[in-house]
């Protein structure tokens, strides 16, 4: 079987493991503790495919507030705490599999700072699957999505020419980092944080194909009769 793609390069949150509900909870009581009083669809705009830093930089830029200096540790410490236990996003585990037994490269790129991109890992219980293969920002400097280096810098693991990948995203920040990487990419919409939004906002970047299962997936890239279990 031939697929139309070399690699396959997955977002985190929202495509591989379900947080988005337990990271917006999260931000809720966060942001709540600095009187920060924000709707669950507003908190999503915000946060969903952002680093900590995009985050606050939108919330002065946009409400005027400034985090205090202790902000960002106090952040990282909630943060980690979280993901003793993170849900996979239903049908991931067999995607992965699939892909493995079709001898189809592919790997995670993630905003996530990296202990915490192993801790999220290591809670859904695709840590093994995805050894060596998920990389985050300090792989290139910092430089996180929206900008398209660590979508190249997966790609060049793989040994896969960018034109030649497929990038399943969830949130526009991230479809943006891999169309500015001269990738193809897929917007899944499965998780449990999708707004109303969000379908028309990726057909207006200009994502090829939007999904809402990871069976839907395994189906598009003619996967779902190879290593599938469901």
């Amino acid at each position: 079987m031939t697929l139309p793609f070399d690699a396959v390069l997955f977002d985190l949150d929202g495509v591989l493991v379900d947080t988005e509900a337990l990271i917006g909870a999260l931000w809720a009581d966060i942001f709540a503790g600095q009187g920060l009083n924000l709707s669950a669809p507003d908190i999503t705009r915000l946060t969903s495919g952002q680093r900590f830093e995009g985050v606050l930089k939108a919330l002065e830029e946009g409400r005027g507030w400034k985090a205090p200096e202790d902000f960002l540790p106090l952040l990282n410490s909630r943060f980690d705490a979280a993901f003793d236990h993170v849900p996979p996003l239903e049908g991931a585990a067999d995607t992965l599999r699939a892909l493995e037994a079709a001898g189809v490269p592919f790997a995670v790129a993630s905003n996530s700072e990296r202990h915490r991109l192993q801790l999220k890992l290591r809670g859904a219980g695709l840590d093994e699957v995805l050894a060596g293969r998920a990389y985050d920002p300090a792989h290139v400097g910092g430089r996180g999505k929206p900008q398209p280096e660590l979508y190249l810098y997966a790609a060049g693991q793989l040994g896969a020419h960018p034109s030649r990948c497929l990038v399943i995203e969830d949130s526009v920040p991230g479809a943006a980092a891999g169309l500015a990487a001269g990738m193809t990419v897929w917007g899944l919409l499965a998780g449990g944080h999708i707004l109303p939004e969000d379908e028309a906002r990726l057909r207006e970047l200009g994502v090829a194909r939007l999904l809402y299962s990871h069976q839907d997936l395994r189906v598009a890239l003619g996967l779902s009769a190879v290593g599938a279990q469901r």
